[in-house]
């Protein structure tokens, strides 16, 4: 058996060289200010963030626990100090269209100005109108109006009731217009007729008609006066307020718009300005806060980036549709539903206009309408808030409408390779604005410059959660332990969250215990009592197998039978389970029955596996002649399917041994997938497949003899606990590699590979002879 590839305990761990740390405890490093390991996703993030176009937003691609959310925000904000404060934006009533707002732009800073100036405007104008309109000077010349006008109303009434009396009439005034009655003749006058007066009353009322007339036109007089005045007044008030704000706001055209536009509105509305009686001792602020009407003076500080250091960064934890692109509020006003441009709110897009937004693609994607809104605004460029009917095309009469607002920001959508993949090739949107791929590594290589910045980043994450330090042996299990995540000697996780799983609970025990310092046996132990917490599932496996339901043996030879490895993954945990697989031969021409398929627990990798076998068997015995033989191939009491060909060599040995009728050893378990040349395959999961073996002979006791079969480039895969080590260590178990079934063959059955051949070949010979 010496003559095989039996692995020294040396490869079967790579344990870190404590020597080549130049440290004793992580307290004497320098923090890690990078991210570990993806210089490529950095210089592919740094190239899309300098590229200012609209089209070339970025997709950060990466399984999750690599670090690329926090990355992400801390570049962002790196850079977004650099940049330009983008402006403020306003929303403000619209005197033209009442339904409509308008949107003002201002440097940042400035809006919340703005605001403030328009409140101290409605206070001044609160205080100053009542007085000017209540001073003396503007009541005398009201005053004198109506004097006029009355003396000159009643200079009319006068002649028309002098011209009634001549004709014999006399004149009352009635709210409804004049009544003329007849003045009786004294008693033997002449000329007292009846014709007589009613025609005198006609020529009364027609020159009553053309008093009216005069009165009426007085009255417009009057009161063009009077409006006249009240404008005079008001202007008086309204104006050099108003000029010193457009004074102020000079430089800004659509600013100046606006308050000439409001100038004149307050001035057509001015006597809501003028509390009615009994108001004179109400506050100005709950005046100002209590009359709707004054609401359209008010200013919307839709977006204050008065308090931003450089471009805005918005990360988006739940990117739906209103989060994203804002909302209007709205009050019930006796039992009416009311908004108006006051109670819009800025979205996650509006809030990162000018800078940043980042986003994740899945929550993205899976709120309804997000996705295609985002992409229409990225279209558009410009966004404006509507009320969610009209966002989903319902028409909404009464709605009110914003002005869009300009929209220039750099995306950042975080998602799974999954997830680009399908964007990428089923919208083509996607493509056209986001060109950008950024990719994070889930692993590095393992060297000696990656160690020490393991070490630097348990440094950088201890001192920022205030931890103990850890010493250089304690680094160097979470080296190994970062290894074996990977599956390889030879790299190192990426996953940061494994990493700092470790990190936490090692510092936890190295409490509990009393210490200053995380040591090795505090990170052993953190891994130990986690697999403790996560195993249930392996220690019930485990228990079947002690109490024999489910039935193997690792002891002697069998025809037909071989203890085949394969891997359970439950949630977060993996571990291996050693399985049995039998085949049975004989006479027929069905060729390879796969059970597992036949009852359709088997998915297509295995399936392939089952028929690559056909393919060796078929090149190495039927070149010259016919082969004709039934064989059923059955993982047995597996009642969960089964798929991955890494069994496939295992059956292969169980089918040469059955048509052979050549015996197996059962103490040496088979992992390894074939091709029809015979060569043997790497697999997956070789770590724990070892350990589920030896964990099965360890409980039934060691002979010596028992071990494994990997293939040989497996062999930098193998991260195995410490036991396991020791164990091939005192030649208690071994781990045997094979490049091809040739070695496999001969190292299952004690006998040279050709005369294997040649018993298969002589009982098919057999099977076909029959």
């Amino acid at each position: 058996m010496e003559k095989y590839n039996s692995l020294s305990h040396e490869h079967l761990r790579r344990y870190s060289k404590l020597n080549k740390f130049s440290f004793k405890s992580t307290d004497e490093l320098p923090q890690l200010n990078s991210i570990l390991g993806q210089k490529s996703g950095e210089e592919a993030m740094q190239f899309g963030l300098k590229i200012d176009h609209s089209s070339y937003n970025i997709y950060l691609s990466g399984e999750k626990g690599t670090g690329k959310t926090n990355y992400t925000k801390q570049i962002i904000k790196e850079i977004s100090k650099e940049k330009a404060v983008p402006d403020d934006w306003c929303y403000v009533y619209c005197f033209d269209t009442p339904r409509n707002a308008i949107a003002l732009n201002l440097p940042a800073g400035k809006g919340r100005l703005f605001q403030k100036d328009m409140d101290n405007l409605l206070e001044d104008l609160i205080v100053n109108v009542p007085e000017a309109f209540n001073s003396d000077d503007y009541e005398r010349q009201k005053n004198e109006v109506v004097k006029q006008y009355q003396e000159q109303k009643n200079t009319l009434l006068q002649y028309l009731t002098e011209f009634s009396k001549e004709r014999r009439y006399s004149l009352k005034s009635t709210s409804s217009g004049f009544v003329f009655t007849p003045i009786k003749e004294k008693e033997g006058e002449e000329g007292y007729i009846q014709e007589d007066l009613e025609k005198d009353l006609e020529e009364i009322h027609e020159e009553a008609l053309n008093v009216m007339l005069k009165i009426k036109n007085l009255e417009i007089q009057a009161k063009n006066q009077l409006l006249k005045q009240e404008n005079d007044c008001a202007l008086f008030v309204v104006k050099p307020l108003i000029d010193e704000l457009i004074l102020k706001y000079k430089e800004h055209k659509k600013v100046i718009e606006y308050l000439k536009n409001a100038e004149k509105d307050i001035v057509e509305n001015i006597y809501y300005f003028i509390p009615d009686e009994g108001e004179e001792g109400a506050t100005d602020s709950k005046k100002l806060l209590s009359d709707p009407f004054l609401k359209r003076y008010r200013v919307n500080l839709f977006i204050d980036n008065s308090k931003t250091n450089g471009a805005p960064v918005v990360f988006e934890y739940n990117p739906s549709l209103i989060r994203l692109t804002g909302a209007m509020e709205y009050e019930n006003v006796n039992g009416v539903t009311k908004t108006d441009f006051l109670m819009v709110k800025p979205g996650s897009i509006q809030l990162a206009n000018g800078g940043y937004l980042i986003v994740e693609a899945k929550q993205l994607l899976t709120n309804p309408y997000a996705w295609e809104s985002l992409k229409r605004i990225l279209q558009t460029k410009e966004i404006a808030v509507e009320s969610l009917g009209s966002q989903l095309g319902i028409s909404e009469a009464a709605a009110l409408k914003l002005e869009a607002i300009p929209i220039k920001l750099k995306i950042i959508m975080i998602g799974s390779e999954m997830i680009y993949h399908l964007l990428y090739n089923y919208d083509e949107d996607f493509q056209k604005y986001f060109k950008i791929l950024v990719s994070f590594d889930y692993e590095m290589d393992r060297d000696d410059e990656s160690e020490l910045k393991i070490a630097r980043f348990i440094k950088s994450y201890t001192n920022e959660e205030n931890m103990l330090p850890f010493d250089a042996p304690a680094v160097g299990r979470i080296v190994e332990h970062s290894s074996r995540l990977t599956g390889n000697q030879n790299k190192l996780s990426l996953k940061f969250n494994k990493i700092i799983e470790v990190i936490i609970e090692s510092n936890e025990w190295a409490k509990i215990h009393n210490r200053n310092i995380v040591t090795a046996i505090d990170v052993d132990k953190a891994i130990a009592k986690k697999l403790d917490r996560v195993n249930k599932y392996q220690n019930k496996v485990q228990e079947m197998f002690d109490n024999e339901k489910v039935l193997i043996d690792i002891k002697g030879n069998k025809i037909g039978v071989v203890n085949g490895l394969s891997v359970l993954s439950i949630g977060e945990f993996s571990f291996g389970k050693p399985s049995v697989i039998t085949v049975t031969t004989s006479m027929g021409k069905e060729g390879i029955i796969n059970i597992e398929r036949e009852v359709n627990l088997s998915g297509d990798i295995y399936d392939k596996g089952v028929m690559i076998l056909s393919g060796f068997i078929q090149e190495k015995f039927a070149q010259r002649k016919n082969i004709s033989f039934t064989a059923s191939i059955c993982f047995e009491q597996s009642y969960g399917g089964v798929d991955g060909d890494s069994a496939s060599s295992a059956e292969l040995y169980a089918l040469l041994s059955s048509l052979g009728k050549i015996p197996l050893k059962q103490y040496i378990a088979v992992t390894g997938s074939v091709n029809q040349k015979g060569y043997i395959q790497p697999v997956g999961g070789i770590t724990e497949k070892v350990e589920g073996f030896y964990d099965l002979c360890k409980k039934r006791g060691f002979t010596g003899k028992q071990g494994v079969i990997i293939p040989y480039q497996n062999i930098d895969n193998l991260m195995l606990k410490d036991e396991v080590v020791e164990a091939v260590k005192e030649g208690q178990f071994h781990v045997y590699t094979v490049k091809h079934v040739n070695e496999g063959i001969e190292l299952m059955t004690g006998l040279d590979h050709k005369k294997v051949y040649e018993l298969v070949e002589n009982n098919l010979n057999l099977y076909l002879n029959k």
